[in-house]
This record gives C-alpha cells, structure tokens and sequence, in this order.
C-alpha cells in the first residue's frame, strides 16, 4: 500500500470502521489503537523477542482486556523456549537478554543478526566488565582517534589487520 492507503485505513481502524486489521510486521511501530484488544502473531517463531515485546504493546492500551497470541510454523526446545520466554515476563530487557542467550548476538560489524559472533570475550553476563571496556575505549578513542601514540601500535596493527580480512572477505560494511 502506499503510504496515503495505509493512513487512511489505520484512521479508518481507529475510528471503528474496520474491526479486523491485517498487517505485516509494520504494525510493530504503527498501531495505537486503545481499543485494540487481540493480536495474532503468525510466525512468531521467526521474530526476535524484542519484536515480539513491540508487537504485543500495541495492544491492551486501552481498559479492555488485551490478548496477545503466538502462533509458531515450527517448534523446537529453543523456539518453544523463547516464546515461553515472552509469556513469562513483560520486561523488555529481560528478553532482549534471553533472545542474546538463545540466538547469539549476531555480527557486530555486519549484517548477521544472530549466531555466534567472530569473536567471543565476554557474555551479555559481565555488565561490568563491558561498561568499563566501554569507557576505556572511549577514552582511548577521545585522546588518540588514529592510534598513532607510539603505546597504541599493536593495537592500530591488529584494527588494520582486522578490517583487512574483512575487506578481503568482502563483507566490509
């Protein structure tokens, strides 16, 4: 649909002229409708459970009773874990935690969304550890961008080294 369609028939939702809305994932961030009380997720099982989080906040925003339902194309003990995982707690940070734990966090310079990273230092568990790498890096970047104090060399070589393989592989970003 074209963007007038599509407003003209969320407008036309809202004001009660339709009491059904069919959508793709693009509901996750256009929808808010009080009165929108139920909403079918087919396929939940290949959505991540942050989207999940956003697709079931766009109902119940109303006083009437709301229900979310997940309808999976497939099962396995990590599907059937991770919808669990969204029946259980409304936290959105939790499950963003658990969806790290089950699907892997993906590519950190890439386009892969989940598996295993490159490169494994630290889990979504070591908080600490990774806010303090955070300032580190930070403060490393804020004094010496280009690495190019005499202390920083085998870090700049191994940043050249790494963005080169990466090149060489052809999935620069």
């Amino acid at each position: 649909m074209k963007p007038a369609e599509k407003e003209a028939v969320m407008a036309a939702f809202a004001a009660r002229e339709y009491d059904v809305l069919v959508s793709t994932s693009v509901v996750e961030v256009g929808i808010d409708v009080a009165n929108a009380t139920v909403m079918l997720i087919e396929g939940a099982n290949r959505f991540g459970l942050s989207q999940l989080h956003q697709f079931r906040g766009r109902v119940g925003r109303g006083a009437h009773a709301s229900y979310c339902l997940l309808l999976a194309d497939s099962s396995s003990a990590t599907t059937d874990e991770r919808l669990q995982a969204i029946v259980d707690t409304q936290d959105g940070f939790k499950l963003a935690e658990k969806d790290l734990e089950l699907r892997g966090m993906g590519e950190f310079f890439g386009r892969r969304q989940s598996g295993e990273p490159e490169f494994q230092l630290v889990t979504a568990a070591d908080r600490d550890l990774l806010a303090r790498a955070k300032e580190q890096a930070e403060r490393l970047n804020g004094a010496d961008p280009e690495l190019e104090q005499p202390e920083h060399a085998l870090l700049r070589e191994r940043v050249v080294d790494f963005w080169a393989r990466r090149e060489s592989r052809g999935d620069a970003s």
